[in-house]
């Protein structure tokens, strides 16, 4: 890992080791077979985690270092889950969420950032504990929703863009932060894709006993 965490290229005078650019990069992958709700989406994002660790804590945000290891684990969890949930057929089958699951998505995300933004500051683990804290519980419950195959998980994931990327820039993270902006357009493009989905399997059926 030291290998990878100081050595890298650099662009435009700014240095970018091979551990955040193979890392993001690999973050980028991830949102892109998601789109195409692909089970590849998990093993690549274990592998993105593991690199993203050593960045995140060597930049000293303890809140986006921890966020990984959490995000690993949900993985884990998102694997097994879509192996489960995939038909012949149509593929992974999404849905929307009840309004129970969006409310306990929500109350997770205000919630976990209090605490989390507490923590970060007792343990002085960051020196942007709020939004940092922000990131980190955004990120865990989106994955959370995207394991339990949940299309409001893209709407999450925008809410981390639009805080990921003022503080990946004052970290000095530009890359990053220009990563963070391509997610938006990729995040946007797979809401789209996993309502359509969501479409095309409530029409196939009525379709076919129409025929």
């Amino acid at each position: 890992m030291d290998l990878l965490l100081h050595h890298g290229i650099t662009v435009l005078g700014q240095f970018v080791s091979w551990a955040e650019l193979i890392g993001q990069i690999g973050a980028l992958a991830v949102v892109f077979l998601a789109q195409r709700r692909s089970l590849a989406t998990w093993p690549v994002q274990m592998a993105a985690c593991a690199l993203l660790f050593g960045v995140y804590a060597s930049a000293q945000l303890g809140g986006l270092a921890a966020r990984q290891v959490v995000v690993f684990a949900i993985s884990v969890f998102g694997l097994i889950a879509w192996m489960r949930q995939r038909d012949p057929v149509y593929g992974l089958a999404v849905r929307h969420g009840t309004l129970a699951q969006r409310l306990g998505l929500a109350g997770l995300l205000v919630g976990g950032t209090v605490v989390m933004a507490l923590v970060l500051e007792a343990l002085d683990a960051s020196w942007a504990p709020w939004p940092d804290a922000a990131i980190f519980v955004g990120t865990a419950v989106a994955f959370l929703a995207q394991g339990l195959r949940l299309i409001e998980f893209w709407a999450i994931w925008l809410l981390v863009d639009a805080v990921g990327v003022p503080l990946q820039l004052a970290s000095g993270l530009w890359f990053s932060a220009a990563v963070y902006l391509v997610f938006a357009g990729l995040v946007v493009h797979g809401w789209w894709s996993w309502t359509r989905a969501r479409r095309n399997v409530g029409v196939a059926p009525r379709t076919a006993s129409t025929g």
